[in-house]
């Protein structure tokens, strides 16, 4: 990527998802490599006002309408109420202005209470997304998370008090020492709960986070391939059975209930990235801001704006990018769609890894596209690298 200076470049005028990043936390989770810091660490206030400062510059470089806001970390609700309230002030024009289709906030379970989820819903908050995790409390440990299994039920309870009745829970498999049971467990409780939306992600170590330290000093040991690949297929035929459709690899929802912010991410749409460590994607552009709290802050009120990276992708890079996320969602690559996007035909940029992977039955293919098959998603990270380095080598794409 290339470092950029100076003002930002007008974006196109259209449709697209707005991204705030607020990344505070009661603690740091082991597993996380998001950037984070604990909330007694700064003072929040600096944070909450440099925010408004990007996002006012980048909506008045851009007018366009936007679809689909999302707040998330962080915990954005870790914050005061009074802070909390300040940060949703430029959120409710917004909302008031543009009546986006979703409207989502990330909240762990114990961080929302009568007054936030108020205030919440009162900004046009309509969907909040709880990191759940597990219904188990030795899971919840092995994770570092700081909340208990009952303050699940009780969170779901407060937003559909407060009328925000659009919900997902974050649930996450491959923990040390989880079994199938009680991951089936942790589904049924979930399914019981009647949250629109349930994401199922499998535990990864991140290069540099507390966990593979742990694990790499011995101290635990990871959940084995197999019981792991159990776990994945017991989270598609429980929560198929209960009502709820995958559409993409790790996320189900109930009819009607999809993430439309997510879905702006995974067809590689336009959407404007605030706060620090946040990125965007606008005019084919993919930008990030500085990952640190002080650095975003002073960025913002010397330059206004905090931007430290760009590409502009094009040829095999959009290509490739767009392949690697299309083939998560359940609909896959659609043929007259990419080469729209691309100028590429999919048959034709990515003849080897189709034909190698419709061999092992792992990639489907129709007339309108191709697709992972079930047992495709087992292996998705494998079938995308290759996609990838295709894409790279051929002499036919320019780079």
């Amino acid at each position: 990527m290339n470092m950029v200076s100076g003002s930002f470049r007008r974006p196109e005028i259209g449709p697209r998802g707005l991204y705030l990043h607020i990344p505070f936390c009661q603690t740091k989770c082991g597993y996380c490599d998001f950037y984070s810091v604990a909330v007694s660490d700064l003072p929040t206030l600096p944070l909450i006002k440099a925010v408004a400062r990007e996002l006012a510059n980048r909506l008045a470089d851009d007018p366009g309408p936007i679809t689909t806001v999302f707040v998330g970390g962080g915990t954005p609700t870790v914050l005061a109420t009074a802070e909390l309230a300040e940060l949703m002030k430029p959120l409710k024009i917004i909302v008031d202005r543009n009546r986006p289709a979703e409207f989502t906030v990330e909240a762990n379970p114990g961080t929302v209470d009568d007054s936030k989820l108020d205030l919440l819903a009162e900004a046009g908050v309509d969907r909040i997304s709880m990191g759940a995790q597990s219904f188990h409390r030795s899971e919840l440990e092995a994770l570092e998370r700081i909340h208990a299994p009952d303050d699940i039920p009780k969170g779901v309870k407060t937003c559909r008090k407060h009328g925000v009745v659009r919900i997902n829970l974050d649930l996450i498999f491959g923990i040390p020492g989880q079994t199938l049971a009680n991951w089936r467990e942790s589904l049924r409780r979930t399914i019981y709960l009647g949250v629109e939306h349930v994401a199922c992600y499998g535990l990864t170590y991140e290069p540099g986070t507390p966990l593979t330290t742990r694990r790499e000093r011995g101290l635990i040991v990871p959940c084995d391939d197999e019981l792991e690949a159990e776990m994945y297929l017991a989270a598609m035929d429980d929560l198929e059975a209960a009502g709820y459709e995958q559409y993409e690899i790790s996320n189900f929802a109930r009819p009607g209930q999809r993430c439309l912010h997510n879905l702006i991410y995974w067809r590689n749409q336009p959407y404007i990235g605030v706060g620090p460590s946040a990125a965007g994607y606008l005019d084919g552009v993919r930008y990030k801001n500085v990952s640190s709290i002080e650095g975003y802050v002073h960025a913002i009120e010397r330059d206004g704006h905090a931007v430290v990276e760009s590409e502009k992708l094009t040829g095999a890079a959009l290509a490739g990018e767009t392949a690697m996320l299309r083939l998560r969602l359940n609909d896959g690559l659609v043929f007259d769609e990419f080469l729209r996007r691309t100028g590429i035909d999919v048959r034709d940029g990515f003849a080897k890894s189709i034909a190698r992977y419709t061999e092992k039955a792992w990639l489907t293919v129709t007339e309108r596209g191709i697709a992972l098959t079930r047992a495709g998603r087992l292996m998705a990270d494998t079938v995308i690298a290759d996609f990838l380095a295709e894409v790279s080598a051929s002499s036919r794409i320019a780079p």
